[in-house]
């Protein structure tokens, strides 16, 4: 070997020394970071979330489970740059005509080690649930197409992550049984954000550092196309470490995936809201309506 490869080749050698534990470093126990991992297994027919379901996923006390719907957005490297800076690592439920024409932004949410999950194609604003069921499944079908060809760069028959979430959480028994049957496990939330509303990022943090303290644990719903929790999370993940919440990141596995179940005293929060919200919309079908059939639940 001459002098001077031998010298490049020491160069590179020094440089690894360095640079490792600089980046191990940046991940140290002043990060937030993910305290453990939770297998989800989609062959389970879950439904999960207590706001919409009987059961959740088996959290201790101050685990947190955070996911992210409707990106991406011009606001979600905003927050992918948050949770980078934290070590935290979240699902994002993936809108799939946004997967389509940000497909580098869901690449990078994978490179990043983050969960992918589907939240339908086109979000429809009258939901899943007032479309004829042959348009809906089309919907879920190609929502995970565009958001696997842009997160892996190809599409095949079976979804490549097990994580749904319905647009509004409107779902029905039958679209349950659809999504459920393709491989995946239904999300819901055990508690909201509620950044859909017009708020500041002070107070979203507030409401939400309020409802979670409260409840003690549980899977959070946000919203990365908002620009108030984009704002917001560098603050919140701050929250988290300061008053002792742990993180846990939802990852494609095999079960059985650990769930709890809810109180005799259970109620849905989102069926109320849902039936107010859908009120007097019919079932939507080639710009065509017809009467609305009241859901059975």
């Amino acid at each position: 070997m001459s002098t001077c490869r031998r010298l490049h080749v020491i160069a590179g050698l020094a440089f690894l020394l360095v640079t490792a534990p600089a980046a191990a470093a940046s991940c140290g126990p002043e990060k937030l970071g993910v305290s453990r991992e939770i297998a989800i297994d989609g062959s389970q027919g879950l439904s999960l979330g207590l706001q919409s379901y009987p059961a959740t996923l088996a959290l201790a006390d101050h685990e947190v489970v955070l996911t992210f719907d409707d990106g991406p957005a011009a606001t979600t490297a905003q927050v992918l740059a948050a949770l980078q800076e934290e070590c935290v690592r979240a699902t994002f439920f993936v809108i799939g005509e946004n997967a389509t024409g940000m497909p580098a932004t869901v690449k990078r949410e994978v490179s990043d080690g983050h969960s992918v999950g589907y939240h339908s194609n086109t979000h429809p604003a009258k939901t899943l649930r007032l479309m004829y069921p042959e348009g809906a499944k089309a919907d879920i079908d190609a929502g995970v197409a565009a958001v696997d060809k842009a997160a892996y760069g190809a599409a095949s028959d079976k979804p490549h992550n097990p994580f749904f979430r319905f647009p509004g959480f409107a779902d029905t028994p039958a679209l349950l049984d659809y999504v459920h049957g393709r491989g995946m496990a239904v999300f819901g939330a055990d508690l909201w954000a509620s950044d859909w509303q017009a708020m500041t990022p002070q107070s979203e943090l507030a409401l939400v550092m309020g409802r979670l303290e409260k409840l003690g644990k549980g899977i959070v719903l946000f919203h990365d196309s908002r620009i108030s929790t984009a704002k917001m999370m560098p603050d919140f993940l701050r929250a988290l470490k300061e008053k002792g919440f742990k993180i846990v990141h939802m990852v494609a596995g095999a079960g059985p995936t650990p769930v709890e179940k809810a109180g005799p005293d259970w109620k849905s929060t989102t069926e109320p809201i849902i039936a107010r919200t859908l009120s007097g919309h019919g079932h939507v079908h080639g710009g065509e309506t017809k009467e609305a059939e009241p859901a059975a639940r």
